[in-house]
């Protein structure tokens, strides 16, 4: 059973950073477009408008769709300068806080983001040029968001699962 949720989360991780890489390539494209019209700009071409709305937006969608991943792949940034001099009971002992606080992170940052989001759309608020309604971007966050605290509290799980079976108990 175990291994099948750690496959499925996996999954969801995955699929959410592939669709902020494609968000990221799509941003990546409409700058080269943007640049592009810029410099045509005297043979009736331009920039793209609204462009560093698109971008905003595009970019936020890209950081929050790779925190999942990221967190399954324990691949966030961390200091492992003291890791070789703990050994392995105390490092077990340390990913497991270090999820716990992942969690707590994630779980925060999904309740703000709710009450953010709310707002957006009780306001109704949108971008100078394009329109675009801001609720967009937070609904689209509070998507990566609530698949990261998934993949957060299955962290912890993997995490109280191994310091569990080692038998640790410092």
């Amino acid at each position: 059973m175990y291994h099948n949720l750690s496959k499925a989360v996996r999954g969801l991780a995955r699929l959410t950073a592939l669709t902020g890489g494609l968000g990221l390539f799509a941003v990546i494209i409409l700058t080269c477009l943007s640049v592009s019209g810029r410099a045509l700009d005297g043979l009736g071409f331009g920039p793209v408008p609204g462009d560093i709305e698109l971008v905003e937006l595009g970019i936020g969608f890209a950081v929050f769709t790779s925190l999942p991943y990221a967190q399954y792949m324990r691949a966030h940034a961390r200091v492992d300068l003291f890791k070789p001099v703990f050994g392995g009971t105390v490092n077990r002992w340390l990913d497991l806080a270090g999820d716990l606080l992942m969690l707590g992170f994630t779980a925060l940052l999904a309740w703000r983001l709710w009450f953010g989001m709310i707002d957006k759309a009780a306001y109704g608020e949108t971008t100078f040029i394009l329109q675009i309604p801001l609720l967009w971007g937070y609904a689209t966050a509070m998507i990566a968001m609530c698949v990261a605290v998934l993949v957060a509290l299955f962290c912890v799980l993997r995490a109280t699962r191994v310091v569990l079976q080692s038998g640790d108990t410092a």
